[in-house]
């Protein structure tokens, strides 16, 4: 086994990992800091990937309390309210950093002034955006300040598990594997970031990036960390249709329907009327999504089995000038957008639940931090769009500052030898048997069937069996001795985090017998007061799974507070179209 030293850790290579290198270097540039990539840094995780924008107060008839009402109104009221606060008042700090110390170039108005577009569950049109590609633009440029930084980057290596000291008391690095050589990694620091992303790729239909495969999770899960909420799972309403390719669950944007677009069934009648009058296609994600699934549940649906989305109406002109990317895409699997009705799916898109971290990000073992989807609390029991990678760039900030912080005051812990040893001895090579590829596909669709959109008892009983199966069967897949390029070996342990995280999800569902945000229980279909808890899980130390509930801390906003919806801005389509864009 290989052994580096560093004192800052950072396993994750998309947004939130990458703004925590950049902030923990510019707070010390002596700190010697370790990015560990899954894929390659920049490229891989799905901030790369994001369409719609960056939600931020810029307009003086926008407020702070507007964006903050609006987060905790479609979270469902269960978010962490002291993050939701950070998350909203921060926002426009890192947007001018992004800008002006890391030269990021977003779309203007004719004025010169940042273009803010609208996306659905928003009181103001508040998304700040680079057409349609805005998550290219900040990767871009993340990814070249930490060129010019002294930031050691490893490429495809993955996590497999963290390290502790002899005492069990503090995250001392973590063991990670080479992808092209196979070979087992020590990494020794003083304080350890986990950023790699939610598991949305449980799922048998999904846009997310498919390395993500709850590493971050699964590994802190192992290690004892506390997890809040981790029943709510997003479903994006509109995700492209592409027969059985990966492009299938691609998103299309909301910025489609906050522009007008509409959402027709098999009969061309414009469904949300019947689901959400007033706010129609521009309802929150799970009510879209849940509206969408049960039209092609009640046989509404296309023949393929997806919805339609209309945006043929908004003509071309406007299409191109404000959706260039998912244009081309559309016309890459067969669809003009100006001209075709586009199969569109339900898709699994992003992970509310997770780590419980504080206001600084740490979490509960000393030593370790989370961002970005790793991190559950901010967004509660539904995110809003555009507060995705505003949550990742907020938090990467804040966890970088402090990691500083903590490596400068806190001295090197030698890890447990025995915990070493114990993992090396599983990852020994052995015979096997079973094909990985197979069992990832049964269980996105034991997920999709039975832990998805709607949930029951039945699914959630149902589920529970064959997560338990599965898991049994991935015990007993082989380790080739040449892990080198082996994406068998790889999938392996993949699934293994999958299926701890599904199982975390799944424990959390069976407790919340409401239904609230992205968790929809059709044995119990109304949200009930009863229910404004967060649900809390962590392995003991025996292995069985310690189920905590605690009354949600309503520090800035009660619940009478926020009564009502969020009312939607007037003039959506004319805001969207006023803006100035350019080549990405």
């Amino acid at each position: 086994m290989q052994r580096k030293t560093c004192d800052i850790l950072i396993i994750g290579g998309g947004g939130a990992a990458l703004y925590a290198a950049l902030h923990a270097y510019d707070a010390d540039p002596q700190l010697r800091i370790v990015i560990a990539s899954k894929g390659l840094y920049g490229k891989s995780g799905c901030t790369s990937m994001v369409q719609g924008g960056y939600n931020v107060v810029l307009h003086p008839d926008d407020s702070f309390e507007k964006h903050y009402d609006d987060t905790l109104r479609g979270g469902g009221l269960i978010n962490n309210q002291e993050l939701a606060w950070i998350l909203v008042t921060q926002a426009p700090e890192r947007i001018f950093e992004l800008e002006n110390a890391f030269g990021c170039y977003f779309d203007r108005n004719a004025d010169g002034t940042i273009h803010q577009r609208a996306l659905a569950g928003q009181s103001f049109n508040r998304t700040v955006h680079r057409g349609d590609l805005t998550g290219i633009e900040l990767m871009s440029r993340l990814s070249e300040q930490v060129l010019v930084r002294d930031i050691e980057v490893l490429n495809e290596v993955r996590g497999v598990d963290l390290l502790l000291d002899a005492h069990h008391e503090r995250v001392c690095g973590a063991i990670l594997v080479d992808f092209h050589s196979g070979s087992l990694v020590e990494v020794c620091a003083r304080t350890v970031l986990l950023a790699t992303g939610g598991t949305a790729p449980l799922y048998r239909i999904t846009p997310a990036s498919l390395e993500k495969s709850g590493d971050g999770m699964a590994m802190a899960f192992r290690a004892g960390a506390e997890f809040v909420d981790m029943e709510m799972m997003q479903f994006h309403p509109t995700g492209l249709m592409a027969g059985k390719t990966v492009m299938t669950g691609t998103v299309l944007e909301e910025g489609l329907r906050g522009a007008g677009g509409y959402l027709l069934n098999a009969k061309l009648e414009r469904y949300m009327q019947q689901y959400d009058p007033v706010k129609l296609e521009r309802s929150t994600r799970d009510r879209v999504s849940r509206s969408g699934f049960l039209e092609i549940r009640a046989g509404r649906g296309t023949p393929e089995g997806g919805v339609y989305l209309d945006v043929r109406h908004l003509g071309k002109e406007f299409l191109l000038k404000s959706s260039p990317g998912m244009y081309k895409r559309c016309l890459s699997v067969g669809y003009d957008m100006a001209k075709d009705l586009i199969q569109v799916t339900p898709t699994a898109h992003f992970q509310m639940g997770g780590l419980r971290i504080d206001t600084a990000c740490r979490t509960s073992i000393e030593g370790l931090f989370a961002a970005g989807e790793d991190a559950g609390g901010v967004h509660g029991a539904n995110r809003i769009g555009g507060n995705g990678v505003a949550e990742s760039m907020v938090f990467g900030a804040v966890a970088g500052d402090s990691l500083a912080e903590y490596a400068k005051s806190n001295k090197m812990r030698d890890p447990d030898p025995n915990e070493v040893r114990k993992l090396e001895d599983q990852l020994q090579v052995r015979d096997g048997q079973g094909n990985p590829f197979e069992l990832r596909d049964e269980l996105g669709s034991v997920a999709w069937d039975h832990l998805g959109i709607i949930r029951s008892e039945k699914s959630l009983t149902l589920a529970a069996e064959a997560f338990a199966r599965i898991k049994e069967q991935v015990a007993k897949l082989p380790i080739p001795r040449d892990r080198g390029t082996n994406a068998a070996f790889h999938e392996r342990m993949n699934l293994e985090n999958l299926v701890s995280v599904a199982r975390l999800i799944h424990a959390g569902a069976m407790l919340r017998k409401e239904s609230r945000g992205s968790h929809y229980r059709e044995d119990y279909p109304e949200t009930s007061d009863e229910y404004l808890v967060n649900i809390f899980l962590k392995k003991e130390a025996d292995g069985s799974l310690r189920q905590d509930v605690g009354s949600v801390q309503f520090s800035r906003r009660a619940p009478k507070d926020l009564a009502g919806e969020t009312e939607i801005p007037k003039d959506t389509v004319k805001s969207s179209a006023q803006c100035l864009t350019t080549e990405v």
